[in-house]
């Protein structure tokens, strides 16, 4: 620990899972939960799902026996433009596959230690990813540490004794079905079908005794111990006696990470030899320096950005006293970036294993809420929105392996399901590469039909791009990607009123209107969601073709199309028009805003540039209202934070950053009529607990203060009045640049802009309404002045 980290803290083992400290390396994962009779870890594997590579060419095939193909499609387009939505429907559930698949606990670790005591404290660090527990027992004092080591991919517990020795007791234990124990592993199957809970006729885990089609649903999980005491393993368990250091190293090998990475699968035996090398290797490192380079690791990702909104951001801060009272909300807006940036880097890094699902990497629920998997309507995204801006750029790296691997599993689907080149996805998807629509032919159009997930998911292909103006990335991954999913958008859209080109069928994700007739209906023509994310994607298709120097005959159908897709619309009363026609919201208070993703992340409506469509935005806002869960929470905080609207941004923040006083295990209605807040934990939960909630609150307050949209950096531009006082350090922006920054008393008083990446070009600056125009050489920095004294 040095001076400047940020460390929370409580003052007693977690009670529950929601109380619960993180760590992380990417892959594995732990919830440390301390004590001293039964302390607990709950240990994940970001490689342990249910399902196989096989599962998605399985559910493609169901569908297309079921009759679904282009023909249907015709017939559904048909219906829709008749207003038949009944019809529609019908034919669209031969569309709807089964479900994706699970995201799965893996294993517990239980330390038992002698003699009676006085448990002390647990902290996190914040900068280190460091848990430290003080103990007190007969006398002795003891440190505990817990770390997850991405050099030496483990788990790491450390446990030193002052003034004697002490007994300790370990155990590992699983959900899964446990094929073999020793006491120092532990040997799982994982089922290769895992039913989400909203299909409650579905079998819950089937499991297969054995390989299936050259993927081994396996894991094995191994530990490796050094100590000055005696270690006895019996009856599968191991017991250290008379011990005044202990160093625990876990590791693990599944057969969902080689499928992962693409190694050749190993055996079962192959699995317990490498996790139990892996381990040994580590442990002969010794404590002292597998945390040295596990620090050292973590700082060189989190120290090149800092923000702090106040005069508080280094000490060490009780979660229920100092961040979750409102004491100081500037602390808590402190806290929830660097917690944000912390999560993502635990969760999220290269070589590991896939991206963060709606539970990040932390998940203990066997059938947990929504299959702890992705749901690319919003909250796969909402993970990644502030990745780039808070200068972790490498963590966006398990996204686009995700993304490669959907745009192999969804070629066919857009070939065989809707005639059409490239590749899509929907709602949901795994990290198989589920592809289908889910609903197992029952799920509401409303969420279960919408393809646009993929075309979601490639924007991150062009903001990592714009943030780190890597060309070699542009053309070597995201241009076959973005290309790809253009092609499927091409042949998607058809020609509708007026010469435009329509999506056809069309949903505001999860989001329902009422029809002249009373009905409640979601299917339409050409929603706003789905026309700006493809406006959005072929105009960035355009412009890496040119920085590229590319000549694609798709470039020329991509530029015949783009001014053919309707423009925005507004309603009668002045707000966006979020479905193809001028529809009454089912619930005019809906959790998303899905129609205002123009304004947010994407770039094309902005209060400077289009100035009546920002305020049909702001009109959308009004009419949606304050929060209901995390994510939403973020996304309207973000939204008024490109509006230049602080007041409001920070109201919705002090919502969202509320103590969540009732039952985290016992889900809210989806629609939001109870609404969430943080846990004491600080997970961000409505309930269900999920990540994205956290990572949103992240990227919100950074774009209260930051901005780099429209090739323009905006400083302060939704600073509320209540933040007098703070500085960011490392901020990074658009154009390969970084900003650090200061204000005093709510006026700017120190600015410089930095050029990380890329040639020198102009840089436009912005504060409250006064541009300026410096120029930034590759590698130096540039202060400027003459902005400081604009109030």
């Amino acid at each position: 620990m040095i001076a400047h980290d940020l460390l929370l803290a409580w003052p007693r083992p977690a009670d529950s899972w929601f109380e619960a400290a993180p760590v992380g390396n990417g892959r594995l994962a732990a919830m440390v939960f301390g004590g001293l009779r039964r302390g607990r870890w709950q240990i994940n594997d970001s490689t342990v799902w249910s399902g196989t590579p096989s599962t998605p060419a399985a559910g493609l095939a169901d569908v297309l026996g079921a009759g679904a193909g282009p023909g249907r499609l015709g017939e559904v387009r048909a219906a829709i433009r008749a207003g038949e939505y009944r019809r529609a429907e019908s034919l669209l559930m031969s569309f709807e596959g089964r479900y994706s698949q699970e995201y799965l606990p893996f294993v517990d670790l239980w330390m038992s230690l002698d003699g009676t005591g006085d448990y002390q404290s647990r902290t996190l660090n914040l900068d280190t990813g460091v848990v430290t527990e003080a103990i007190g027992l007969d006398g002795r004092r003891i440190q505990r540490r817990t770390w997850a080591s991405r050099p030496a991919g483990a788990i790491c517990i450390a446990l030193d004794v002052d003034d004697g020795t002490l007994d300790v007791g370990l155990e590992l234990t699983s959900e899964l079905r446990v094929v073999q124990r020793t006491g120092l592993s532990l040997a799982v199957e994982l089922p290769i079908d895992g039913a989400p809970t909203h299909e409650p006729t579905a079998e819950p885990h089937r499991y297969s005794d054995g390989p299936v089609a050259g993927y081994d649903p396996y894991g094995v999980a191994a530990m490796a111990i050094d100590t000055d005491g005696v270690v006895r393993v019996a009856d599968g368990a191991v017991h250290v006696t008379g011990a005044s250091r202990l160093l625990i190293v876990l590791t693990s090998s599944t057969g969902g990470a080689d499928s992962w990475s693409g190694t050749v699968p190993t055996s079962r035996d192959g699995h317990l030899h490498r996790a139990t090398t892996t381990a040994q290797a580590a442990l002969e490192y010794g404590g002292d320096l597998l945390l040295r380079e596990h620090e050292a690791d973590l700082r060189r990702l989190l120290g090149g950005t800092e923000l702090t909104v106040g005069a508080r951001r280094a000490g060490t801060f009780d979660v229920a006293e100092d961040v979750l009272s409102g004491k100081d909300e500037q602390l808590t807006a402190t806290v929830l970036v660097q917690l944000g940036r912390y999560l993502l880097a635990a969760a999220s890094r290269p070589g590991g294993g896939p991206p963060p699902t709606l539970q990040g990497i932390w998940n203990q629920e066997l059938s947990p809420p929504w299959s702890s998997n992705y749901t690319l309507n919003i909250n796969t995204e909402m993970n990644y929105w502030g990745v780039e801006t808070a200068g972790l750029g490498e963590c966006h790296d398990p996204l686009f392996r995700l993304i490669e691997r959907l745009a192999e599993t969804g070629t066919p689907v857009a070939r065989q399901l809707y005639g059409a080149r490239g590749w899509l996805a929907h709602h949901n998807t795994d990290m198989w590469g589920w592809a289908l629509p889910v609903g197992m032919g029952h799920g509401s159009p409303s969420w279960a039909i919408w393809m646009m997930g993929g075309v979601w998911l490639t924007q991150h292909l062009w903001d990592h791009f714009e943030f780190q103006q890597d060309l070699e990335f542009l053309r070597d991954r995201a241009w076959p990607l973005m290309r790809g999913c253009a092609e499927f958008c091409l042949d998607w859209l058809v020609v509708g009123d007026g010469g435009f080109l329509d999506t056809v069928p069309s949903t505001s994700p999860e989001n329902l209107f009422l029809s002249l007739t009373g009905s409640t209906e979601s299917l339409t023509v050409s929603s706003a969601m789905d026309v700006a994310l493809i406006r959005a994607l072929f105009t960035r298709c355009l412009a890496a073709a040119e920085l590229l120097a590319i000549d694609d005959p798709v470039c020329a159908e991509i530029a015949a199309a783009l001014p053919r897709l309707r423009p925005p619309r507004l309603t009668a009363d002045g707000r966006l028009l979020e479905w193809g026609e001028d529809h009454v919201e089912q619930d005019p208070h809906h959790r998303h805003v899905s129609h205002l993703v123009g304004l947010y992340p994407l770039d094309q409506i902005d209060p400077d540039r289009t100035p009546a469509l920002a305020e049909a935005a702001r009109a959308s806002l009004d009419r949606r209202g304050p929060g209901a869960m995390g994510w939403s929470w973020s996304w309207k905080i973000a939204l008024r934070a490109r509006l230049g609207d602080a007041a409001t941004a920070r109201d919705l923040l002090l919502e969202a950053t509320r103590p969540f006083a009732r039952d985290p295990l016992q889900s809210a209605p989806p629609e939001g009529t109870e609404w969430g807040g943080l846990l004491p934990n600080l997970f961000s939960t409505h309930p269900p607990f999920q990540m994205d909630g956290n990572f949103g609150l992240m990227a919100a307050v950074v774009e209260m203060l930051v901005q780099s949209h429209g090739g323009t950096i905006r400083v302060l531009r939704a600073l509320p009045e209540q933040w007098p006082d703070g500085m960011v350090r490392g901020i990074r922006c658009r154009g390969g640049l970084a900003v650090d920054l200061a204000w005093r008393a709510g006026r700017l008083s120190a600015l410089t802009v930095r050029r990380l990446h890329g040639e020198d070009r102009p840089v436009c600056i912005d504060y409250r309404g006064r541009r300026t125009e410096i120029r930034v050489a590759a590698g130096s920095s540039a202060e400027v002045w003459g902005l400081a004294s604009v109030s």
